[in-house]
């Protein structure tokens, strides 16, 4: 099924509603419109490789042209739009991209993708009032046939990661060939599975050119539901939305839900949620305890599933199974995972790896064949870098990314768990934690900070985020620092841009310098022990008790007794990652390691 199945058996069903305009697309115009421009590109010589690159914003025109590709099995690739020209300029270049389809929304940027700049585009089409250089869309297709194509081949995306770690790769699947009313697409299966069908009424509140967003919403149009975009989130508007549109199914990211939760009870209350039938969360870390209060809000209905731009592999959880293994991002629904270690052997229960996994959907980074040879390895099995263990029940936990893995004389710290723990304190907006240069023990931990207002952000808030990180953790993880910043940079689907805050101040320690950030330093507080390598406490080698069961380490008895699990025998505790600390004064912590999804 597609857009021209509902077209026929109910045209004025509307497949996608604009949030703030209020503008509705119905499956007809949808259809109509997206056949035009399909025939508008079978009108040109495109080969098979040729890829048409999209520049638009969140506006009601977006899927025309998304579906207008895919129905002449071509390649779609959706363009960040917080980008500046030069990094726009990379994507639609690295990507092969001959069309280039931008909106008014990004006029001025693409003003300045000039032919010199993009080189290879040969045909430009601009939606909104006229742009030099560019030709208008709506006078190119509109006389162009508003019926189906003889042949309709199913075409693919090609998506671009979001850039946190370094340069966006662009990421490719084989062409199928097959006929587009096939089912295909394999976000179909799954939302219907979680509940989704004709009926459903979908809220999309994040950026279409990114991977969950974009594919969801054409897979909703699969379905014969609609999709309610959002312009751009606003946390009061899309409870309003919620109630105003009936909606039944969403897809949040953990920033959303915090901007939620700290919306006034009065505001909270305000707004019928009860249409909610599912919500989906993933693309981002999400402290457990924000997931503890967005369920006793919303009640059991919030899942979430982990998977990757990739597709190398994905795991689901729904809540009760959550509320059973708090943090875990749950249990494989496409191919199989392992937990690998540094020499490629599968490491036991509880002992934390590299995550792999064995999936059926294949994928290449495009024009980086080096890149995409080392996110497999000689069994066929993908990764994507993220770091985690999986429970005797087979649950998979995600301590965190690889990259951003801090070491610190010897000893591995996963900021994840020092930001779950920060952004539960109540004057904490956001926050970044990643290792500086340390002269003698390599790394230290840094936190940047984002506080619910500058006002008051100096020495004594530092103090307190500090004595509050020490209250839930052990001292070596806690910073040894904090800054504060107005805003972190993140993308409108959550994700952190952490490198390029790393790389402000690796490059400031390189040049001798400060970051030119708000420095507050605090000294860290004596840390009653030093931690020990997985493997390498000499109580386990002694007695041949398991590993503990983060595996990354273990801690003498001295630490506090509210352990959620049994101590190995010997004399070293339970692990860190695992055990609970009592709550905070008004934002209560677990500190169970929370999931962390790339989308």
């Amino acid at each position: 099924m597609y857009p021209g199945t509902f077209a026929a058996t109910t045209p004025d069903r509307p497949a996608v509603v604009m949030a703030a305009s209020g503008e509705v697309v119905t499956y007809r115009q949808l259809d109509e419109r997206s056949n035009r421009f399909a025939h508008y590109l079978r009108s040109l010589p495109l080969g098979p490789n040729d890829v048409v690159a999209v520049l638009m914003d969140n506006n009601p025109r977006y899927h025309e042209v998304a579906w207008g590709v895919r129905r002449i099995g071509r390649y779609f690739t959706p363009v960040n739009t917080h980008l500046t020209p030069e990094e726009v300029a990379y994507i639609v270049n690295d990507s092969g991209a001959t069309v280039l389809v931008a909106s008014e929304g990004l006029r001025d940027v693409a003003r300045q993708l000039t032919r010199d700049v993009v080189p290879a585009v040969r045909h430009r089409l601009f939606i909104g009032p006229a742009l030099d250089s560019w030709s208008d869309y709506d006078q190119t297709v509109s006389a162009l046939p508003a019926t189906a194509l003889p042949e309709e081949e199913e075409g693919d995306v090609i998506q671009y990661s979001s850039g946190t770690t370094g340069k966006p790769k662009g990421i490719r699947r084989p062409l199928t060939g097959a006929p587009i009313n096939l089912e295909q697409d394999a976000v179909v299966p799954f939302l219907r599975a979680i509940g989704f069908g004709p009926e459903s009424t979908y809220l999309s509140p994040a950026p279409l050119y990114h991977a969950a967003p974009i594919q969801w919403t054409m897979a909703v149009h699969r379905l014969g539901g609609t999709a309610v975009v959002m312009e751009k989130f606003e946390a009061e508007l899309a409870l309003a939305l919620i109630e105003r549109h009936r909606i039944t199914h969403a897809q949040l990211v953990p920033t959303m839900f915090v901007r939620m939760l700290k919306l006034d009870e009065s505001v909270r209350s305000r707004y019928d949620l009860s249409s909610l039938q599912q919500v989906i969360h993933a693309a981002a870390p999400c402290p457990v305890e924000v997931k503890r209060q967005m369920i006793d809000w919303w009640g059991p209905i919030i899942s979430e599933f982990y998977s990757s731009s990739e597709g190398a592999g994905a795991t689901f959880v729904a809540a009760a199974d959550w509320l059973a293994h708090p943090g875990t991002v749950g249990r494989p629904m496409l191919g199989r995972m392992y937990v690998l270690d540094d020499d490629g052997h599968e490491v036991a229960p509880g002992v934390v790896g590299t995550i792999w996994a064995d999936a059926p959907q294949r994928f290449e980074y495009l024009n980086d064949q080096d890149k995409t040879r080392a996110q497999h390895n000689e069994r066929g099995w993908t990764t994507v870098g993220d770091v985690g263990y999986v429970d005797d029940e087979g649950y998979l936990y995600l301590t965190d990314r690889k990259a951003y893995m801090i070491i610190s004389g010897g000893v591995n710290i996963y900021p994840q768990e020092v930001e779950d723990v920060l952004i539960g304190h109540p004057r904490v907006h956001d926050v970044a934690v990643f290792g500086v240069p340390n002269p003698e023990f390599g790394e230290e931990v840094k936190a940047v900070v984002q506080p619910d207002t500058m006002d008051g952000a100096g020495p004594e808030l530092a103090d307190e985020l500090l004595a509050y990180c020490r209250s839930h953790l052990a001292g070596y993880k806690c910073p040894r620092t904090i800054d504060f910043e107005a805003s972190l940079p993140r993308t409108d689907a959550g994700k952190l841009y952490k490198r390029r805050l790393k790389d402000r101040y690796w490059a400031a320690a390189a040049a001798g310098a400060a970051p030119g950030l708000t420095a507050v330093a605090a000294a860290a507080a004596p840390t009653a022990a030093v931690p020990q390598r997985a493997g390498a406490c000499p109580a386990r080698r002694r007695s041949g008790a398991r590993a503990t069961p983060t595996g990354s380490w273990c801690e003498p008895t001295l630490a506090p007794a509210h352990s959620s699990r049994t101590p190995p025998d010997g004399d070293c505790a339970r692990p860190i990652a695992t055990r609970r600390s009592p709550p905070g004064p008004s934002h209560p912590v677990s500190r169970s390691p929370s999931g962390w999804t790339r989308s």
